[in-house]
């Protein structure tokens, strides 16, 4: 397969990330638009997401989220049960790749909405999933539910995936409670999620779970994520900690 030509387009105004877009071309021919939230388009060109996101952009998630997680659970218990991991909006599988690296996993499930994802993992990792399951968590179907929890998963990874339209709130909250109590949770988000500013419902979701009695922090960071199309830094939080309780619909409620 020919190697695409990519060019960052020279915009006057900032543009949101899900709105972000570039040039991909055939060796200066067939010259199209592409926005970099296209993933199911993205994953179909082999090597394409690393040369956006890794090599254009820089970005440092689908490594900073693994490393953080691994150091909190080294210094943890060392008597803990070994890691049944959920890398829900897995992609082509780099973050499960990253942790793999750095922990022993007894299980590594992938789950992603898009079978581009799943395709692109099988293709570029195929030795980092036991599994890999296509599925709408938010419209998840009783049997396929069941199906997950028989793995009794003990660790959630999603990683630059929350708080736009990718994955709506109530998949979320599928994903977390198929973690067990006292599972470790590692997820990153946008800055501007956690502030007073935002008031949508995954913002409140988030600002409960770390103000209440769901998760318990153990390390947050403010950290680059990665630079825009028009060179600005783009600045996350990374988040770990440990499940005390799943989530109910009234943690997000808009009349809560």
């Amino acid at each position: 397969m020919k190697r695409c030509e990519l060019t960052l387009p020279k915009i006057e105004a900032t543009l949101e990330q899900s709105e972000e877009w570039l040039w991909v071309s055939d060796n200066g021919f067939n010259k199209r638009r592409l926005r970099l939230h296209d993933y199911a388009e993205i994953y179909d060109i082999p090597g394409l997401y690393e040369r956006v996101f890794c090599d254009m952009l820089k970005s440092r998630s689908w490594e900073v989220i693994p490393s953080m997680l691994s150091y909190e659970i080294n210094k943890s218990s060392k008597n803990e049960d070994s890691l049944r991991v959920l890398d829900f909006g897995a992609g082509n599988g780099m973050v499960g790749e990253a942790l793999l690296s750095q922990m022993e996993c007894e299980r590594m499930i992938g789950v992603d909405i898009l079978p581009e994802a799943r395709k692109a993992a099988g293709r570029d990792r195929p030795c980092v999933y036991d599994e890999y399951h296509v599925i709408d968590m938010s419209q998840i179907e009783p049997a396929t539910r069941k199906k997950l929890t028989e793995f009794r998963f003990n660790c959630l990874v999603t990683v630059a995936a929350l708080g736009f339209s990718d994955i709506p709130t109530g998949a979320f909250v599928e994903a977390f409670n198929l973690i067990q109590d006292r599972g470790w949770i590692a997820f990153n988000i946008k800055d501007k999620f956690l502030t007073n500013r935002d008031d949508t419902g995954f913002a409140r979701l988030v600002k409960r779970m770390l103000n209440d009695d769901i998760l318990d922090v153990r390390f947050e960071q403010k950290y680059r994520h990665r630079f825009s199309i028009d060179g600005k830094e783009l600045y996350y939080s990374a988040i770990v900690g440990k499940k005390k309780r799943d989530i109910i619909f009234d943690d997000f409620n808009p009349g809560d």
